[in-house]
């Protein structure tokens, strides 16, 4: 009995991956559960394990195809449990195996079903429709592809609210150096690749890294981004670590590192100025009294932001756990969609590779991001004299249409007490 390898549901949002690996190869025998193929998406990377038992006869996905919610990846029977066995004879014969070779045209013949993947990208009616002004705009401030998106208007016409959608649902981005024509002249042909010069190695993009650098641009076109700047003594809170650093790891298990205090900080500033915490909706702002707090961190395949959630109801313990906790699933590549979305602000730590000073991009939608950076010895003017003090550049990026310069600075303010007189986190103050 013939078993079908499907795309399972990639997570809110998320609507198509790329076959990154596959871990078996067609005559392999397959055990119920067994890791099959890894999937790449713009969030996550995840592997699809088996639904049944048997031999795997069919890939019908190759690696680097795009595939759809629902897309066959390959087959499975069942009753071929003898398949591994007989795969081997050509192999140790290897004049018989140019039979097998005669027979890898009808094993590839589905390649061609594999292209189905980009059915996704086929062109629309709406394509050749005259696009209104607002809608020629929201396409080319976000590099959409109109023939991507749903129309729902009089005669096959292209509203604002599809484009909204597919912005949100981020499925109908323009090909990277390929601008989609708009209104109703024909599209630009795409721009062919410089060909490369000595020394020069060419290597796809992944769908991470498309993903971030979409999001990053998307910020910078939606949001009106802002950075304000502060400096923090570290001097006390530093000497508080020093005092405590052995007893707290013996008693929790883990580091008292300096996220803990700059997270519970942030969490006590936000609860103050709530448009930190806020996100816009179309003409509406919408407040939360919750605190998912991203964590910033760099990957080998790029930087992720896993949330910390409930960060005002953590103990500095509990802080560091979490954190920790996200860090090795990140690196492993194990976090899950559910680790990934729904945070209400970020704090990303450059500092850790040595930055002094950094203008952090918000993460849409949030409204703020705060950046950490290199304690640095200073001189600075204590009273009457001038004395050496481990100091720290912050940043906080916002998004001006929802937090104003005032808000800005007084959380940063806010933030730089807190963090120097740590006693003010232990009294909520």
């Amino acid at each position: 009995m013939a078993t079908e390898i499907k795309v399972p549901a990639l997570g809110e949002s998320v609507s198509e991956a790329t076959v990154a690996k596959w871990m078996k190869k067609v005559g392999d025998a397959i055990a119920v559960d067994e890791p099959l193929v890894e999937l790449e998406t713009d969030k996550v990377t995840l592997e699809v394990n088996s639904p049944a038992a048997g031999v795997l006869v069919e890939i019908a996905a190759q690696e680097g195809a795009n595939v759809e919610v629902g897309a066959l990846l390959g087959t499975i029977d069942g009753k071929a449990s003898a398949a591994p066995a007989k795969s081997e004879e050509p192999k140790k014969e290897e004049p018989k195996a140019e039979a097998p070779k005669a027979d890898a045209p009808k094993a590839e013949a589905p390649k061609p079903a594999a292209a189905p993947a980009p059915a996704a990208a086929p062109a629309s009616a709406t394509y050749d429709k005259v696009l209104s002004p607002a809608v020629k705009k929201l396409i080319d401030e976000n590099n959409l592809d109109p023939r991507k998106i749903q129309a729902s208007g009089k005669d096959g016409r292209l509203v604002k609210e599809d484009v909204q959608k597919a912005i949100e649902a981020g499925t109908a981005k323009a090909s990277y150096g390929a601008a989609p024509a708009a209104g109703g002249a024909a599209p630009s042909a795409p721009k062919a690749p410089r060909a490369d010069r000595e020394g020069e190695e060419r290597v796809r993009m992944s769908r991470l890294r498309q993903r971030i650098a979409q999001r990053l641009k998307e910020a910078q076109n939606t949001a009106a981004i802002l950075t304000t700047f502060n400096e923090i003594d570290m001097t006390n809170v530093m000497a508080l670590r020093n005092q405590f650093k052995d007893e707290f790891e013996k008693k929790h298990g883990v580091k008292l590192g300096f996220m803990s205090f700059f997270v519970k900080a942030a969490v006590a500033a936000l609860k103050e100025l709530p448009a930190v915490n806020a996100e816009i909706d179309g003409d509406d702002i919408i407040y939360k009294n919750y605190y998912d707090i991203g964590v910033a961190v760099g990957t080998p395949q790029g930087l992720v932001v896993p949330v910390l959630r409930g960060a005002d109801h953590l103990s500095f313990a509990g802080v560091e756990k979490g954190i920790n906790a996200l860090g090795l699933k990140a690196r492993d590549g194990k976090l899950s969609m559910e680790d990934m979305s729904g945070g209400t602000f970020t704090i990303s730590n450059g500092g850790v590779y040595g930055s002094l000073m950094s203008t952090p991009i918000i993460n849409p939608p949030q409204s703020g991001i705060l950046g950490m950076h290199k304690i640095q010895p200073r001189p600075m003017a204590i009273g009457d004299k001038v004395e050496i003090r481990p100091m720290m550049y912050v940043a906080l990026s916002y998004d001006h249409r929802i937090i104003d310069g005032r808000e800005a600075v007084t959380f940063l303010v806010r933030l730089k007490d807190a963090v120097e007189d740590p006693q003010r986190l232990l009294l909520d103050m």
